[in-house]
């Protein structure tokens, strides 16, 4: 139980459906649609596609999701890929010819198909109950009455104020500056592609009037995008990928998600004992940090486009994690992963629902960066993703860019099972930190005995870009030590990450919800 004395936030409890999620709005409607008697699926997708008005600079149409459903009497989980493809005219050495080293974030090369908006199409159609036009019905009013801004999304929209440019500056800034929390944001345009959505499905998009305002607007941009590839833009079911944690399996994305990443992760931890470390302090930050630069280091050898990953079964061996424990010194910082791991590798917004049937949804949705390419469609304001940057220049990496191919993805759903059942989908959202946040998730609640909110609430560190980014949640004398290890210690001017979470308890018949204080969401039930 937490410090009553102390600020906080408390789980929520339920028992016949709940939704954890970034935004109060998108929880409310998600709940909403579990009361009017649509299922986890119908919930999830309403809650999502408001999630793009919301938090316009995390989500919205022109993005890929990643989704995990766990269907009550079925043992397989369901994971479905609704991640675009590049367009069939990208070219990596056209690019390599003009010097680049790596996908600029903030150009049309940048941009992928965007995979969603069909992914919910077929969501909704083989597992949903309420259909498109009640789904969308909500994100169709608020696009058009407009959404109050919340506190953490105008803290994040200010921050990145210099994105949008062009028709994504007319529609996603007021006046020219990021909206102050309580100014309205409203979405006309995107109203329009909604109402298009629910009367005509993916065709409202792919194909028509919306289609062609995406195409002319890349294509001016100096985009290869045509409209045959945005008519052949295809989500996938897929098997996912799992791992066991002390008798927790952690069930993932494959790739072209980063999933694995965190299985690893957790394999290696297993070498360590965690459980008798203190939570908050250096040493269990410390072997935490050097672990993911090893199972980064990994991903970015391995991971890539389904069709193209490389060695997918070495990367989740338990030879491979106890090699890559080996290197782990427990006084000292590793200055270059790539060079240790060598001998290893020789040959070489999101939203969660649970309803009354306890049917589970782990779904998790993004432009990529903040604001994504920066870049809108000129008529209806689609704001494109830059999952492009994903891609490697390499000339013969499995992720080498490629027309026709999908890039390295950040954003993973996990969902996690005990004995062969469902107990928890869950997800972590933060660009880059996804695999670590959800290791970390993990440990706290198998090592330390945390509920849900309290792993959520505790305060993370996360090395990136040459930087160990530390949470003011950490003590001055963990930072001190960390430093000492050899580790470039700063604090983060924003938090890191944000995460939701339902348990499911099967024995008294109730949902715990837990969602990220880090966010301006919540967990609702009924």
């Amino acid at each position: 139980m937490r410090d009553f004395h102390q600020p906080g936030r408390s789980t929520v409890f339920a028992t016949n459906g709940m939704c954890a999620t970034s935004h109060p709005l998108a929880a409310k409607v998600a709940v909403q649609m579990l009361e009017a008697g649509g299922n986890a699926v119908d919930a999830a997708i309403a809650g999502a596609v408001l999630l793009g008005l919301c938090e316009p600079q995390m989500t919205g149409i022109g993005g890929d999701c990643f989704v995990l459903l766990s269907k009550p009497g079925e043992p397989d989980i369901i994971a479905l890929n609704g991640s675009g493809r590049a367009p069939k005219g990208l070219s990596a050495s056209e690019m390599r010819k003009k010097k680049l080293k790596n996908v600029p974030v903030d150009t049309v090369d940048a941009i992928t198909l965007p995979g969603a908006i069909d992914a919910f199409c077929r969501l909704s159609k083989d597992h949903g109950k309420l259909g498109l036009k009640a789904i969308l019905a909500p994100s169709i009013y608020y696009a058009e009455a407009g959404v109050p801004v919340a506190p953490r999304t105008s803290f994040d929209w200010a921050q990145a104020e210099g994105t949008p440019k062009g028709a994504a500056a007319e529609y996603y800034l007021l006046e020219g500056k990021a909206p102050k929390p309580g100014q309205l944001f409203r979405s006309p345009q995107q109203a329009e592609v909604l109402r298009l959505v629910a009367e005509r499905g993916r065709a409202g998009f792919y194909e028509g009037e919306v289609a062609e305002d995406m195409v002319a607007s890349l294509q001016s941009a100096g985009g290869t995008h045509t409209l045959d590839d945005f008519a052949e833009t295809s989500c996938d079911y897929t098997a996912p990928v799992s791992g066991f944690y002390k008798g927790t399996e952690l069930v993932e994305h494959p790739p072209n998600g980063q999933g694995a990443t965190a299985i690893l992760m957790n394999n290696i931890l297993g070498h360590f004992d965690l459980a008798s470390m203190d939570p908050l302090g250096s040493a269990r930050a410390h072997i935490e940090i050097e672990t993911s630069k090893l199972a980064y280091d990994a991903r970015n050898r391995f991971l890539a486009d389904p069709d193209f990953t490389t060695r997918i079964d070495h990367m989740l061996a338990p030879e491979t994690a106890a090699g890559l424990a080996a290197l782990i010194a427990p006084q000292k910082a590793m200055t270059s992963p790539s060079e240790l791991s060598e001998q290893v590798h020789k040959d070489t917004v999101y939203i969660t629902v649970v309803d009354k049937d306890l049917m589970s949804v782990s779904l998790i949705y993004s432009i990529f960066h903040s604001f994504g390419s920066g870049i809108a469609s000129d008529k209806f304001g689609v704001l494109f993703q830059n999952r492009g940057c994903g891609f490697s220049l390499e000339e013969g990496h499995p992720n080498e860019a490629a027309g026709g191919k999908r890039p390295m993805h950040t954003i993973i759903p996990g969902l996690l099972r005990q004995n062969g059942e469902t107990v928890m989908p869950f997800g972590v959202m933060g660009g880059a930190y996804q695999p670590c946040g959800h290791a970390r998730f993990v440990t706290n609640l198998v090592d330390f005995d945390m509920h849900p909110q309290a792993a959520i609430d505790a305060p993370r560190c996360f090395s990136d870009e040459g930087e160990l980014r530390v949470e003011r949640g950490y003590s001055d004398a963990a930072r001190q030590e960390l430093s000492e290890l050899g580790h470039n210690v700063t604090v983060p001017n924003g938090p890191i990450g944000g995460a939701q979470a339902i348990f499911i308890d099967r024995v008294k018949g109730v949902l715990h919800g837990a969602s990220d204080p880090r966010k301006d969401g919540c967990a609702l039930g009924y």
